[in-house]
């Protein structure tokens, strides 16, 4: 797996996007907490931190399994959704804080998670403080939604957002051997999970929007985009509706 984004300002760069993040973002597939029950031996009385929460996308997916979690988000307007959003869950707190410097104590927290948001880390820094507030044989846990374009239509999207990209050539890049240096000297385990959404064009071009390196309304290229994105759901919907396939791709230590 390689993902590759530029290298902006993580703690503000979606500030302007969370409204359509929180509504077409991905969520993540039910099994994987399942999975993670039985292959890390979580209980009901672990604790866990999603570090770089966002608005709450995997914490839901914890809380709605009844665990324990600590939101961690840098920025404040993805934050304040988050706690918004879980607002009725009262097992889940939402923190400002960051990766590399997380304000919680050492020694407490029995998983950590990262869901999409790994890339924008300093990974030494980040290493040092995950192991510093875990506890004796925690586990670090990253995912990503990871887009197919096995598809007609998810090549001509793919090929839309490569088109429109706002962005100068990616400088920070995450893949298999980053990874695996991050959690050396342990072992790191991979498992891969299907996910799909069924999108109508609302939804489609809300999902677009989120993407911190597609223009928005008012940029000169943003009506032209919108015209393409339609010729595509046109060409390529089934009643109404196209399919986003991912896989989400899961990375975890013993």
């Amino acid at each position: 797996m390689t993902i590759s984004l530029e290298s902006l300002h993580p703690t503000s760069r979606f500030s302007n996007r969370v409204e359509n993040y929180v509504k077409y973002r991905p969520s993540y597939p039910d099994t994987i907490i399942t999975f993670l029950e039985e292959t890390a031996g979580l209980t009901k009385t672990s604790l866990i931190a999603d570090i770089g929460c966002g608005t709450g996308l995997f914490s839901e997916k914890l809380l709605q399994a009844h665990y324990r979690v600590i939101g961690i988000e840098p920025n404040e307007e993805m934050r304040k959704a988050a706690q918004y959003k879980l607002s009725g869950y009262t097992d889940f707190i939402c923190k400002n804080g960051c990766a590399e410097k997380s304000g919680l104590d050492a020694g407490s927290i029995d998983l950590i998670t990262v869901a999409q948001a790994f890339h924008w880390m300093a990974p030494h820094a980040t290493k040092k403080e995950f192991f510093r507030i875990l506890k004796p044989g925690g586990i670090v846990v990253l995912a990503w939604n990871v887009r197919n374009k096995h598809t007609p239509f998810l090549k001509a999207y793919d090929d839309l957002q490569r088109r429109f990209s706002i962005e100068r050539k990616p400088s920070r890049i995450v893949n298999d051997h980053s990874i695996r240096a991050f959690y050396e000297p342990r072992k790191v385990y991979t498992k891969k999970f299907p996910n799909i959404q069924e999108l109508n064009f609302e939804s489609l071009k809300g999902q677009l929007l989120s993407s911190s390196f597609m223009p928005l309304l008012g940029h000169a290229r943003y009506d032209t985009m919108i015209d393409q994105l339609a010729n595509i759901f046109v060409r390529h919907n089934a009643r109404g509706y196209v399919r986003m396939e991912y896989n989400t791709e899961l990375f975890w230590n013993f």
